[in-house]
């Protein structure tokens, strides 16, 4: 029986990990890392350049395994945007420019969850009151599932 993702949705159960990266590969390279800097020794030139060699091969092995999930990130915001736009231009025949530039990036992460509904008074909402990401995804009601997301 294939894997099933839950169909149900909300703001307690929609953060996400990645098992691989999350529990597996940032742990190892940390565990790595925090190795390097204990063993730190700086008595004579071979130790100082072995010191240096791991402590420059741990955070290089940070870096490696980090910025694909950032670049990952990035490029989820950016499409989620597109998708704002698109919804946003779908609800009410104008276009989002004008309050996407009113919005926070975080605000317009947290309104994507809204069901088509009540976004429009939440969008609103969140330019009035300059509400924090968290607190928007706690006040939608329809929650729009996203089980695509990085």
């Amino acid at each position: 029986m294939p894997f099933q993702m839950s169909k149900t949705q909300s703001f307690q159960n929609h953060a996400k990990y990645y098992p691989l990266h999350h529990f597996v590969i940032m742990p190892l390279v940390l565990v790595f890392l925090g190795w390097s800097i204990t063993r730190t020794n700086f008595d004579n030139p071979q130790e100082t350049s072995n010191s240096i060699y791991f402590l420059l091969l741990g955070f290089s092995l940070l870096l490696v395994s980090y910025l694909p999930r950032i670049y990952a990130l990035k490029n989820q915001d950016r499409i989620i945007r597109l998708e704002m736009r698109q919804r946003y231009f779908y609800l009410t025949g104008t276009p989002f420019f004008d309050k996407e530039n009113q919005l926070t990036s975080a605000q317009i992460i947290a309104l994507r969850f809204a069901g088509d509904n009540e976004i429009l008074a939440l969008i609103e909402k969140s330019i009035l009151e300059k509400t924090a990401p968290k607190e928007i995804k706690k006040s939608i009601k329809n929650w729009k599932a996203d089980h695509h997301r990085v």
